[in-house]
């Protein structure tokens, strides 16, 4: 028996049930990544880089931001963030991962309850699960059973804060929260919302604030912004309350411990902002790709959800990996997605709209499938 053995069955299992994960190159049609406004290449962001090299920003950034990490452009892209999205505060993260799972193990305390959807980010339970506090699921979208497990939980004894963690646009369904009920319930019950706003921010909302954007400053919102989607860059934001600031300063291990991100990303995720304000027109483009994509693909199964993000759903996970190969092999980079990542029996096909396509791609893609079923 080698040491590694065990870990050897499992992803030996792991292949049986048609589950092994496998890094694969990007090839083919952008049908797969979060590039949702196509930034990651875009001009201006290459410009604004060169132009940051030319005045001297660092590439690393030598350490925690505690330490000598602390950059000038770190602070101008908070400042800036926080302006934008209309917060009193902004933390910078090197990823959205960190930033969730930095928010959700730190803020709550030991008395206190989380409430979380059902489908939340994976990033968010890692925070659940070195979190004090104690933490239960609601059935997905249903803010009815939220209030019901506060108000449970009050009848037990609960005396902490409750916490309401959700997605604002669920990943692998595109559907979208239903977050003035759930600001509704936060109200009644003194809670802190909590919202990931990863596939919503530049998409969504008034100059692409997101769809959480009327409820950002409010004493008990707390929003988390990712950089690696439709801004094209690297990184999160946490924007809320001065106090969640200074408290994940000091309280935060996941960033207390960490190298501070590279002063150069925080430069290009300003400049991104900036694209936001200026270039209404990526939304614009990309509202109506949706439109012709979701009148395109429907006789292919594909359920329209009013986002950039349509899933095929299969069901089971080997017929899922077989019909992305195949579109794969026909130059669509389409990626199937599977358990645990969603729930098991809907394993599907991801189908995310950016705008590295454009409507004959779109139609290309519509008949490749129909061609497959």
């Amino acid at each position: 028996m080698t040491l590694l053995e065990p870990h050897q069955n499992d992803l030996r299992a792991l292949d049986s049930a048609a589950r092994l994960r496998r890094l694969q190159p990007r090839t083919g049609l952008d049908f797969s990544s979060n590039d949702y406004l196509g930034l990651a290449c875009a001009q201006r962001l290459r410009e604004a880089v060169a132009a940051a090299l030319a005045r001297g920003v660092a590439i690393g950034s030598g350490g925690s931001r505690l330490l000598r990490g602390n950059d000038p452009e770190h602070e101008a892209l908070e400042a800036e963030a926080a302006a934008f999205f209309g917060s009193e505060s902004a933390l910078f993260f090197s990823s959205g991962y960190a930033a969730n799972a930095a928010l959700l193990s730190t803020l709550p305390q030991r008395g206190d309850l989380i409430v979380h959807d059902a489908l939340i980010h994976a990033s968010a339970h890692e925070g659940m699960r070195l979190a004090r506090a104690e933490s239960v699921a609601a059935p997905h979208n249903d803010a009815g059973a939220v209030d019901q497990a506060i108000a449970d939980w009050r009848r037990r004894g609960g005396t902490g804060r409750a916490w309401i963690a959700v997605e604002s646009l669920y990943s692998m369904d595109g559907d979208r929260a239903p977050l003035a009920d759930l600001a509704t319930v936060a109200a009644r019950h003194e809670a802190m919302l909590l919202i990931d706003e990863a596939h919503a921010t530049g998409v969504f909302g008034p100059g692409g604030r997101g769809l959480a954007a009327d409820l950002e400053g409010a004493e008990n919102v707390i929003t988390l912004r990712t950089c690696g989607k439709a801004l094209g860059c690297e990184g999160a934001l946490l924007c809320g309350p001065r106090t969640m600031r200074d408290f994940l300063v000091n309280r935060g291990r996941a960033f207390i411990f960490s190298t501070a991100p590279s002063p150069l990303m925080a430069s290009a995720v300003r400049e991104s902002l900036r694209i936001l304000a200026d270039e209404p027109d990526r939304r614009e483009r990309l509202t109506a790709l949706i439109a012709f994509a979701e009148r395109t693909l429907a006789p292919c199964g594909v359920t329209p959800t009013g986002s950039q993000i349509l899933p095929l759903v299969i069901g089971e996970d080997a017929p899922t990996m077989r019909l992305a190969a195949a579109l794969q092999a026909a130059g669509f980079d389409i990626r199937g997605i599977r358990p645990p990542t969603v729930p098991p029996g809907t394993a599907r096909l991801r189908v995310s709209l950016t705008l590295n396509v454009g409507e004959a791609e779109i139609a290309a893609l519509a008949e490749t499938l129909l061609e497959l079923a």
